[in-house]
């Protein structure tokens, strides 16, 4: 497991697999619905390698992890016994949006980055036909549109399956009152027909009734697309499920349960809850275009302003479901697009970060998040470069509210939710129209998001300096030195193990790959030996002897993590000469494993070797060619 002592830590953190009643992840983030919160270690958590930041919010507790969280969450679950996003009842009361929040995030988490992948395929579609590449009315458009709106167009099987794992109904029957929604033949039926009669005839709510059911009226609406009617639907059909299941004897239980549901779910949802749900989400959308209508320009300031701010709370999860019902009634969104120049007003203001400090850990950490900015995703560059600094994150602000200006002004509206940062451009082509002003003030929007927050935070709202004084005082925190000690600059160790020095970057492990546990290198060792770097303690010793951590008398941390994945091995083939605690000298044998055995085995022996405690230094420097690491103060 690539990511195993990351999700130990994360388990611990949190108070336990005990602790947790569930738990699902969004693109960078773990979101817990825990027991009791004041269980969990924050403080620790936000210090753990691997780790972005702890944020508790929208009654969810959020360890940001980064772009890699999907990979976290699976080994998390599978470590952990944790059936994923199947929450039990929390132990204590949220409230209403706190439990909208969790609600809403739980039911539209698992489906995003599919919304997204098929979105842009259709976004693409239209831009190929604004260019003239393709027709609109030839079989590659069709088979494009296929595979781009089928996601969109059966939403409510989809979110029947969310929507059922949430409120504790069996998936495949949410799935199944989904299907009924955008069933062809009933959506057929008002295809050049005469209604039978017209219900509320004059009012908002008119409605011509083509059909019944049992005598009783079925105002049939067009599901495709929908939102709310499928969530109702799903939550009233949880709470009929656990009724019948109290009074169906157990050996039919399993086929008469879901007969009797849907049996009852579907005609309901069909009469009442259906039209009541599409009048919702028709009010909602003609609500949300009013509050637009009244000032384009004043909505584009407040919500690019506050987009990032929502982010960190995870309150944007309360837009994202607003903004799919518009596309659904409207045809298009205009107000979420509006927080849409934060990324990249941020990735500015990182870019000027970067270029301004000399810092070396700051540039390590800033670049990947500039990078993650462009494609959209900001909490990296978030937590880990503009919030910590303040001044950066109120150009990020700035700078955002002036990109939602213009897109208010220009009236830039998204037609499909797709692809994000970068790959987003084709979310404001209209799919009638093609390219026009909207697209363009999108473009510009962000372009000027970009420059405006780069400018703020290069001329006057980042100080380099305070980079420099927080990292010598984390210096002198970090390392317990006597006063001679102090005064060196730099600490040089060779690597523990003899053999091909590599980069960290050529080890398998993306933890270790990414620098994630700390800078270093690695080692593909000619022998199975591995002696002390230098004088220290033995702090970590793990039971299955395939890994050790030791501290310097200087105070730097190492860890040796020998071979891939050979924590499977169970302590086989290795043994170890000195135990934890022990005081060990330079040159002191460690440990010994048999390289040949563990390489039959089919492991690999790439043995990474790294500082843990990175941060605590100016910058760690691992030579290569050298076969040693430097600890530069």
């Amino acid at each position: 497991m690539a990511y195993q002592e990351l999700v130990d830590e994360i388990l611990k953190g949190v108070g336990g697999k005990e602790n947790i009643n569930g738990v699902t992840h969004c693109i960078t983030r773990l979101r817990f619905d825990l027991k009791h919160e004041e269980q969990a270690d924050t403080e620790t958590l936000k210090k753990t390698k691997g780790i972005v930041t702890v944020v508790q919010s929208g009654g969810q507790y959020q360890v940001v992890i980064g772009n890699h969280v999907p990979e976290v969450y699976q080994e998390f679950v599978q470590h952990a016994g944790l059936a994923g996003n199947d929450a039990a009842p929390s132990g204590e009361k949220k409230g209403p949006l706190d439990a909208f929040i969790d609600v809403i995030s739980s039911i539209f988490t698992p489906v995003l980055g599919l919304l997204a992948a098929t979105g842009m395929i259709k976004g693409l579609n239209a831009l190929f036909v604004s260019l003239g590449w393709i027709e609109n009315t030839s079989g590659t458009y069709a088979i494009l549109q296929a595979a781009g709106d089928c996601f969109f167009y059966f939403f409510p099987i989809f979110l029947g399956y969310t929507a059922a794992k949430k409120f504790g109904l069996k998936q495949f029957v949410g799935m199944a009152i989904g299907a009924a929604l955008v069933y062809p033949a009933l959506s057929g039926l008002t295809a050049n027909a005469e209604p039978l009669y017209t219900l509320f005839a004059g009012t908002v709510f008119e409605s011509p009734v083509y059909v019944t059911f049992l005598g009783i009226p079925v105002i049939l609406m067009s599901y495709s697309s929908s939102v709310i009617p499928i969530v109702i639907a799903t939550y009233f059909g949880a709470k009929l499920e656990k009724g019948i299941t109290k009074i169906i004897p157990s050996i039919v239980r399993s086929f008469l349960v879901p007969f009797l549901t849907v049996l009852i779910m579907v005609p309901l949802t069909f009469i009442v809850i259906g039209p009541i749900a599409t009048w919702i989400g028709n009010l909602l959308g003609a609500a949300v275009l009013a509050i637009y209508n009244f000032s384009p320009i004043i909505a584009g300031i407040a919500v690019g302003a506050v987009w990032q701010v929502l982010v960190m709370f995870g309150l944007h999860w309360g837009i994202i479901p607003i903004a799919i019902n518009n596309i659904g009634v409207l045809g298009y969104d205009p107000v979420m697009v509006l927080g849409q120049a934060t990324p990249f007003a941020t990735a500015g203001a990182v870019l000027a970060v970067i270029i301004k400090s000399r810092n070396n850990s700051i540039r390590a950490i800033g670049i990947p998040a500039f990078i993650s900015s462009l494609f959209g995703v900001s909490e990296p560059s978030l937590y880990g470069i503009t919030l910590p600094r303040k001044k950066p994150f109120i150009a990020t602000l700035i700078s955002a509210s002036i990109g939602g200006l213009i897109m208010g002004a220009m009236g830039t509206k998204s037609f499909i939710i797709g692809g994000m940062g970068i790959f987003s451009l084709p979310n404001y082509i209209d799919p009638t129209e093609g390219i026009g002003s909207g697209f363009y003030g999108y473009v510009l929007a962000i372009t000027v998001a970009f420059v405006l927050s780069f400018i703020l935070t290069i001329t006057f709202l980042y100080d380099p300096q305070e980079d420099r004084q927080e990292a010598t005082a984390s210096d002198n925190e970090a390392s317990p030195l006597i006063p001679s000690e102090r005064a060196a600059k730099e600490i040089t160790f060779s690597l523990p193990l003899t053999g091909i020095v590599l980069p960290l970057s050529a080890v398998e492990d993306q933890a270790f790959a990414n620098g994630l546990l700390g800078k270093g290198l690695a080692v593909s060792p000619d022998e199975g030996l591995v002696r002390a770097p230098f004088d220290g303690v033995v702090e970590t010793l793990f039971p299955t002897k395939h890994a050790i951590g030791l501290k310097s008398d200087d105070g730097v941390e190492v860890l040796i993590h020998i071979g891939m994945d050979t924590v499977n091995l169970d302590g086989r083939f290795f043994e170890t000469k000195v135990k934890q605690g022990d005081q060990v000298k330079q040159g002191e044998v460690l440990l010994t494993f048999d390289k040949e055995e563990i390489e039959e085995a089919g492991y690999s022996l790439v043995t990474p070797i790294v500082v843990t405690n990175t941060s605590a230094y100016l910058d760690v420097i691992a030579d290569d060619n050298r076969g040693a690491i430097t600890i530069v103060k």
